[in-house]
């Protein structure tokens, strides 16, 4: 779903003007209409309104004027920016079209370049009106199947399991390949059930240390060992009344497999060190990338607490599955990170959406994210191209073993890691120089890691941040 700014203006001339000035200035594409009239109507077609970031809108117009159109806009589409534009220099006209609303009131014959900062700053604020509202929905619990990217596309036959879960108060597995969204979908689930107002717990089981893993989720006493200075209560009595949600679930130790069928069957949690148990009402919500089937009948996870955890079994679709879904997920993202950098936005051309479109994603939408993220740090240009996408197809080929847990990553196969050897000398026989060297060695352990920017941080020991900056170095040292 790309983004365009809608210009309004009865003036054909000017309109094709303006729609030429703003793309060359901003990078995005326009619609015009020639009324008021027109202008509402296109709006109110299905998800015209949410791929609008910005209307440009002129005041004197035949059929339903400037002033009009204005306030319906503001009624209807309250954090729609609207710049308005007029031939008049009447400065009664500017002082009422601020009072109804309007970002900005520039007169016509105006320069070009204080019209490009004025929607460069009205996108601004459009993004970040959208990430705040995101981020209070997602604070106050209230995610929704319909907040989903892709809920009237690519999830559609998975929402259609996932919303018999969210009316049921039964165990819910999600399963799918790493970066398919399972959280997101869990917490969905939450907010669309009878706890939305409750708490949302999330437990990436995988993260902890095996000898903490029972401390982490039902809690200890103090002195309960070696460490233990006070008591927790545990991430379970955390989520009382509301929903946990347990991470790589396949990663929990044997021992604590036990323990944790038994919450399942008692609701009952046994704080280490504790005398007696406390009782606890929570629903519990678990994911995982690993084959669980198969961990059963190779001893590594317990049958008898695989059924109780799989009653309904929800599948997330990896990303190659939804294709229809990346252009959105793609803008989601950008809209994000430059709301949070305090960044003008950056639309996608249409080049490199069919670009990503074609692309297989081993790693998923937590691979596109990575990826936009990086495009946005290293474009210089007023949109995303192509030449700011780095992709890599290959690794595709290794992503079903990485999900599969056949190998640790940090001992990648003979015909892996034969790709990870950097040659020190160019095509001429000379020696590359330290930022070549750099740039290729950072992409390769990129690729490696599926897109994955934490990750590879990580795995260079250095933090995530300093990783970006010497990614962009070395490429504007190219």
């Amino acid at each position: 779903m790309n983004q365009k700014i809608l210009i309004v203006d009865d003036d054909k001339n000017h309109s094709l003007m303006l729609t030429t000035l703003l793309h060359r200035k901003t990078g995005y594409e326009a619609v015009i209409k020639q009324n008021g009239k027109e202008a509402l109507e296109y709006l109110s077609e299905e998800n015209a309104a949410q791929r609008t970031p910005l209307v440009v809108l002129d005041i004197n117009m035949p059929v339903m004027g400037g002033m009009e159109t204005l306030e319906i806009i503001r009624q209807r589409y309250p954090d729609m920016p609207v710049i308005m534009l007029t031939g008049n220099q009447d400065m009664a006209q500017a002082v009422q079209a601020i009072k109804l609303g309007a970002l900005d009131f520039i007169n016509k014959p105006y320069e070009g370049e204080r019209l490009a900062v004025t929607v460069r700053n009205a996108l601004n604020m459009s993004s970040l009106a959208r990430e705040v509202r995101r981020l209070n929905q997602t604070h106050e619990g209230t995610v929704t199947f319909e907040s989903l990217i892709g809920h009237e596309a690519g999830l559609m036959q998975t929402l259609g399991v996932a919303r018999k879960a969210s009316a049921a108060d039964i165990p819910v597995l999600i399963t799918g390949e790493t970066g398919t969204g399972k959280e997101v979908m869990a917490r969905a689930i939450h907010g669309e059930s009878n706890r939305a107002g409750s708490t949302f717990v999330a437990v990436n089981c995988g993260a902890i240390p095996s000898q903490l893993v029972e401390s982490v989720l039902f809690g200890h006493e103090k002195g309960a060992f070696t460490g233990a200075i006070e008591k927790t209560s545990g991430k379970f009595r955390e989520a009382e009344g509301g929903t946990i949600f347990l991470d790589e679930v396949g990663e929990l130790p044997l021992e604590t497999q036990v323990k944790l069928l038994r919450v399942i069957q008692q609701k009952e949690v046994e704080p280490v060190g504790a005398a007696r148990l406390v009782p606890v009402n929570v629903r519990i919500i678990s994911a995982t990338n690993r084959n669980l089937t198969r961990e059963v009948a190779e001893g590594r996870f317990r049958e008898d607490l695989f059924f109780r955890l799989n009653v309904l079994q929800i599948e997330m679709p990896p990303l190659r599955e939804r294709k229809e879904d990346i252009p959105r997920l793609a803008e989601h993202f950008i809209t994000r990170f430059c709301a949070r950098q305090a960044w003008p936005p950056k639309p996608l051309s249409e080049s490199a959406i069919k670009t990503l479109k074609d692309h297989n994603w081993p790693g998923n939408v937590r691979q596109l994210e990575n990826m936009i993220n990086r495009a946005l740090v290293l474009s210089d240009g007023p949109s995303l191209e192509v030449g700011d996408l780095i992709l890599n197809q290959g690794a595709a080929e290794n992503s079903q073993e990485r999900q599969g847990n056949v190998r640790p990553a940090e001992q990648p196969a003979k015909s892996e890691s034969e790709g990870m050897f950097i040659e020190l000398f160019d095509d001429e026989g000379k020696i590359k120089s330290a930022s070549d060297i750099e740039r290729e060695a950072l992409l390769k352990v990129l690729d490696y890691h599926g897109q994955n920017v934490t990750a590879s941080a990580k795995a260079l020991n250095m933090a995530k941040s300093t990783f970006y900056r010497k990614l962009a170095e070395a490429v504007q040292a190219e």
